[in-house]
């Protein structure tokens, strides 16, 4: 009778075992309000310089006492010593002149979920780099002020399903990031003159990622001015995926609307014409008729959960010479599939008096998003310092 009891109480233990595992199969991936309530077996975790691994159980252990003579550790001790570890010790990090910094290494698989930052200095020489598995090449690469719609290195409040800009210099990105191996994300300061303060926060969760999860890649481009009224948002893109947003820093050379040019997009093969062809930069944005406000004959800015123009900077009559604006397009709902490759470009046309396009000679930075299965080609070199850099005074 014993034995006969406990091989029915092994069989219970392992069909109550069985039960709990099929009674959480969601992963805890593609997050939305129906499935809050859902149950999973994902790991959350969080990387902070307060946390740089983001181990469980090894945040906030930094001593303002021992750790105030280690770089990037204890960077608030002074604030801290009265109250002692625990407290708000090292909520930052400082990088230096020409220095990068790893501020993200985990080991996979899983997905990066979100990101907050705050960064000082000049956010065009701060080099976002990400890397997925072992990649040797970054899958983005990237201003840090670019990737979070903010190239002016001045604040502009954007508020969409993608991207966050809150007060003061709050950037927040809400694009999936999916790993298998590992993901690792570096910082570098090109700027030689002045150090950077990054406060940071990486959320993520450790969870199984299916075979049809692509890897997140985003890349920037700049032409200034434009070559035969033309920028290439993108081209040599290689393998199967979906293009899924767009975020332009457009600086207007010409007294006049600038916003007449076709983007393009050449998939799989497409070579003179292309399969998608816009009609106007508004109408891609989301806009009309010049973006312009009929009862106060100026610009409208407007932020959106998928399109918006949040930023114009007008001329002041000193420096500021140009108009500038910052426009940004998500295709979150209608994403752009290509099977073997993609080229992207956007022509840069304006209006002459008489009726005629202006080809005009902008200066435009772009930097796209987009899902692919890698391995990707090799990005562009970036353009130098001074070619990235925005003069301002």
């Amino acid at each position: 009778m014993r034995i006969k009891s406990l091989i029915l109480a092994a069989l219970c233990m392992v069909t109550v075992g069985v039960y709990a595992q099929s009674n959480y199969p969601f992963n805890g991936l593609d997050m939305n309000m129906g499935n809050l309530s859902r149950l999973s077996d994902a790991k959350t975790r969080s990387i902070s310089p307060e946390n740089f691994t983001g181990e469980k159980g090894k945040g906030g252990m930094a001593d303002p006492v021992r750790d105030k003579d280690q770089r990037n550790v204890a960077n608030a001790h002074h604030a801290a010593k009265d109250l002692g570890k625990g407290w708000k010790v090292n909520p930052f990090i400082i990088v230096k002149p020409g220095e990068t910094i790893t501020i993200a290494e985990i080991e996979g698989p899983g997905a990066i979920q979100q990101i907050w930052m705050t960064p000082t200095g000049n956010w065009r020489f701060s080099i976002l780099r990400m890397y997925w598995d072992d990649e040797k090449e970054p899958s983005v690469e990237c201003p840090v002020g670019d990737f979070f719609c903010s190239a002016y290195n001045e604040y502009a409040q954007l508020s969409s399903l993608a991207v966050c800009v809150n007060p003061g210099s709050a950037f927040n990105c809400y694009w999936k990031m999916p790993f298998r191996k590992k993901a690792r994300i570096t910082l570098e300061n090109i700027n030689t003159a002045e150090e950077m303060r990054l406060y940071y926060q990486i959320n993520y969760t450790l969870t199984e990622v299916p075979e049809d999860e692509a890897y997140f890649h985003a890349q920037f481009r700049r032409s200034n001015p434009t070559q035969g009224s033309l920028h290439t948002l993108i081209d040599g893109v290689k393998g199967k995926g979906q293009y899924v947003g767009t975020y332009l820093a457009w600086r207007v050379n010409d007294n006049c609307w600038w916003g007449e040019g076709e983007i393009k997009f050449y998939m799989d093969g497409d070579k003179e014409y292309p399969t998608i062809c816009g009609t106007g930069a508004e109408d891609y944005f989301c806009g009309s008729y010049n973006f312009e406000n009929q009862k106060t004959r100026q610009y409208q800015e407007f932020t959106t959960p998928y399109a918006g123009m949040h930023q114009v900077i007008r001329p002041d009559g000193l420096y500021r010479a140009v108009t500038a604006f910052g426009l940004y397009r998500w295709h979150i709902l209608d994403p752009v599939r290509f099977d073997k490759d993609l080229k992207v470009t956007i022509q840069d046309l304006g209006w002459r008096h008489d009726g005629r396009y202006n080809n005009q000679k902008s200066d435009i930075s772009s930097t796209t998003f987009w899902y692919q299965a890698e391995p990707h080609a090799k990005f562009p070199a970036l353009p130098s310092k001074d070619d990235l850099e925005i003069p301002r005074w």
